[in-house]
């Protein structure tokens, strides 16, 4: 267990076997109604998030993919995410930085080919990379602010798997 509660924190991704059918672990995660969680399923997918008044700007959700592998035994393939929205916002931003911070160079190397001053543009180009690194850390901040929620979502995923593997043997 230990080795797991690591791989989540340095890398939200991760990979369980299971002795059940698929079909079963997917029934399983469908009957959690009356839950702390907001559990979806969709196809071989199950979505597992906090539901809106436990739910705050760095809450995290599980997303998992449940394989069929050969002698009827499944693989699940977990990851550990942002609210879709604030993942698509923040990649937004960070291209808007980017691409601000190309403007400024590709004006920058004009400026200087004309002999122009160009000191504005390096400046602002600064100015960017101390933005984006800015917004590094703030992701960080909340990465490190939503972990002890990523451990309730395990611990929670873990109790239905423990489940279906309780009653089928």
């Amino acid at each position: 267990m230990e080795e797991i509660v690591q791989n989540i924190v340095l890398r939200p991704r991760f990979q369980l076997s299971n002795k059940n059918p698929k079909e079963l672990i997917l029934s399983e995660f469908e009957k959690c109604k009356d839950v702390p969680f907001l559990v979806k399923r969709l196809d071989d997918h199950v979505f597992i998030k906090f539901p809106k008044k436990k739910n705050n700007f760095w809450s995290p959700q599980l997303h998992l993919e449940i394989t069929k592998e050969e002698n009827n035994f499944s693989r699940i393939y977990g990851l550990f995410g942002p609210n879709p929205t604030l993942w698509t916002f923040f990649m937004f931003i960070h291209f808007a930085i980017a691409s601000i911070f190309i403007t400024l160079g590709i004006w920058a190397y004009s400026s200087a080919a004309l002999n122009k001053t160009y000191g504005l543009q390096i400046g602002l180009m600064c100015f960017m990379v101390s933005l984006w690194f800015s917004l590094y850390l703030f992701g960080r901040y909340g990465k490190r602010k939503g972990k002890p929620q990523m451990f309730e979502l395990h611990n929670f995923m873990n109790s239905i798997l423990n489940k279906t593997l309780s009653e089928n043997h």
